[in-house]
C-alpha cells in the first residue's frame, strides 16, 4: 500500500514508522531482524531502508596504496524484499542521485516494480567523504528534483530510451526530504522551501523531515510550507540522542540546533547509558507534542539499534 493510503486509512490517527541502515558487507541480516522484531508489536505500516553511496578505500598492494571504489553497505533492495516477505510490511528503499547513473536508477525502479514495492524515497544524497561539496555521478542526476521527475516519468511509461504503452505501469508513491532548519547548502529557508515545492510539483507525494530537536522549528516549517502551497503530508523525523558525542556530531554533520535544556541534561550525565535515557525521555516529550499537533506519522531514525526506539514507542503506541 502507498504511504499516502496508509495515512488516509489511519483517519487522523498518528502512525509509527522507522528507518534502518543495511548491515555492512559480509554481516548477517539476522542482527537486523533482532533489532526490528521488538518494534513490530507497534504495527509500523512501513519501514525505510537507507542506501549508501560509493566511497574510496585504500588497499596496500606491492608496498603502494591502491585506491578502490566500493560500497560498504549494499543490499538495500534485497533487505526491502526480505522485510516485506518476513513481516508483511511495506518497505521504502532510498533512491539516491549520488553514486548512481540514470540507467542504474531505472533498473532499480524496474526491480522495485517486480517486487511490488510501491514506495520510494528520492534523495540527492551526500557528498563523498573526501569531497567538500556534492559532485554528481557521471551520467547521474545532480538534484533530487531530477530524480523525482525520472520516477514520475516511469510512472507514466516514459523510460530513458523508450515510451511503453501498457496497463501495467508503475505508480510509485514518492517521498522526499524536508529540512525544518534548512538544507546546509541552501542560502535561506525560503529558497529551500522553493526547492521542496518544485519536488512536490514534479510528483512528490509526501515529505519526511531531517531530524530536529525543537518542535517549534517543525511547526514553523510546516506553516511556511503550507503558505508556499505544499499540501502533501509532512512527516517529522525524530532521532533520539544516544551518546554524549552526539552534541558535537549532530550539529556538525546535519547542521541542526540542539536546545540548551537538552544540552544541559546530556552534559550532566555520567555514562552514555544515562545519555540514552535522556534521549528517550526527550524524544517521548517531542513525540507527544507532535502527536497532539496532528502529525500523520512519527518516523524514527533507529540507526541500527532499536532499544531506545522501542522504549519511546511503548509510551506512545
Amino acid at each position: 500500500m502507498k504511504i499516502t493510503d496508509h495515512i488516509k486509512k489511519a483517519n487522523g490517527r498518528t502512525l509509527f514508522s522507522f528507518e534502518i541502515v543495511p548491515p555492512v558487507k559480509g554481516k548477517s541480516i539476522q542482527e537486523l531482524y533482532n533489532n526490528i522484531d521488538p518494534l513490530m508489536e507497534f504495527k509500523p505500516p512501513f519501514i525505510d531502508v537507507t542506501t549508501s553511496r560509493e566511497e574510496y578505500i585504500y588497499k596496500e598492494k606491492d608496498g603502494l596504496l591502491d585506491k578502490k571504489l566500493t560500497r560498504t553497505r549494499p543490499g538495500t533492495l534485497g533487505i526491502c524484499a526480505s522485510l516485506k516477505h518476513k513481516y508483511n510490511v511495506d518497505t521504502v528503499p532510498h533512491v539516491l542521485c549520488g553514486g548512481f547513473t540514470k540507467e542504474e536508477t531505472e533498473y532499480l525502479l524496474v526491480d522495485c516494480q517486480y517486487l511490488e514495492i510501491e514506495n520510494v524515497m528520492a534523495l540527492r544524497g551526500d557528498a563523498r567523504k573526501e569531497e567538500k561539496y556534492f559532485t554528481p555521478t557521471q551520467g547521474g542526476h545532480q538534484y533530487a528534483t531530477e530524480l523525482v521527475k525520472q520516477i514520475q516519468d516511469i510512472n507514466e511509461g516514459n523510460y530513458l530510451h523508450d515510451t511503453i504503452e501498457t496497463s501495467d505501469l508503475s505508480s510509485f508513491c514518492i517521498g522526499v526530504a524536508g529540512y525544518p532548519e534548512k538544507h546546509m547548502e541552501a542560502p535561506s529557508l525560503q529558497s529551500d522551501l522553493k526547492r521542496l515545492k518544485e519536488k512536490v510539483d514534479l510528483g512528490a507525494d509526501y515529505v519526511v523531515t531531517q531530524m530536529f530537536f525543537d518542535n517549534q522549528k517543525f511547526f514553523a516549517f510546516v506553516e511556511a510550507a503550507r503558505e508556499m502551497g505544499i499540501n502533501v503530508p509532512i512527516i517529522p523525523g525524530i532521532k533520539p540522542i544516544a551518546v554524549k558525542q552526539h552534541l558535537q556530531l549532530l550539529p556538525q554533520v546535519f547542521r541542526v540546533d540542539i536546545p540548551q535544556d537538552l544540552i544541559d541534561a546530556v552534559e550532566a550525565c555520567k555514562t552514555n547509558q544515562d545519555v540514552r535515557q535522556v534521549g528517550v525521555e526527550w524524544a517521548i516529550q517531542q513525540s507527544r507534542e507532535l502527536r497532539e499537533y496532528g502529525v500523520p506519522v512519527l518516523h524514527y531514525y533507529s540507526m541500527g539499534k532499536s532499544d531506545n526506539v522501542e522504549a519511546i514507542a511503548k509510551e506512545l503506541f
